[in-house]
């Protein structure tokens, strides 16, 4: 975390993701900035975009960072044949989340379901979940979390 405070190192998605669940907060609240203006334009050239180690997911927050909030909407980009573990998120977390372009396996738990383009799914977050791309090409999701209490910045 010292490192990650003094610039001397960027945290990954998966240890951005196990902060903001010891400290039961969003991820997006880890990258706050100052207070949330009534219309935001959301350029993809200035958008923060989080990845995996190994550069093969992508996140990007489709929301401003600023104030507080129950619901944060992201665009989740995933390489050829990868999967993406998701370590559990607080309790009263839920995740819907479509299919814009490929076959994603989406594993809850232990439970597997198979989603094609135009497909959703609705879970509770607050176990380990897999997003996992079955396709040899890019797969985009995007992806609503939604938080039972509103989350204090």
């Amino acid at each position: 975390l010292g490192q990650i405070e003094t610039g001397k190192s960027s945290p990954t998605l998966t240890i951005l993701a196990r902060i903001a669940a010891a400290l039961e907060v969003s991820c997006g609240s880890l990258i706050i900035e100052d207070e949330e203006p009534t219309t935001v334009l959301l350029t993809r050239a200035a958008s923060k975009t989080l990845s995996s180690s190994d550069g093969r997911f992508e996140t990007r927050a489709l929301f401003p960072y600023e104030g507080d909030r129950t619901v944060e909407f992201y665009e989740l980009r995933l390489a050829p044949h990868h999967a993406e573990r998701a370590d559990a998120h607080r309790n009263g977390t839920v995740e819907n989340l479509v299919v814009a372009d490929g076959t994603v396996e989406v594993v809850v738990g232990k439970q597997p379901y198979i989603l094609g383009e135009g497909d959703a799914l609705v879970f509770e977050a607050d176990v380990p979940h897999v997003y996992r791309n079955m396709t040899g090409g890019p797969a985009l999701v995007y992806l609503v979390s939604t938080y039972r209490e509103v989350i204090h910045i």
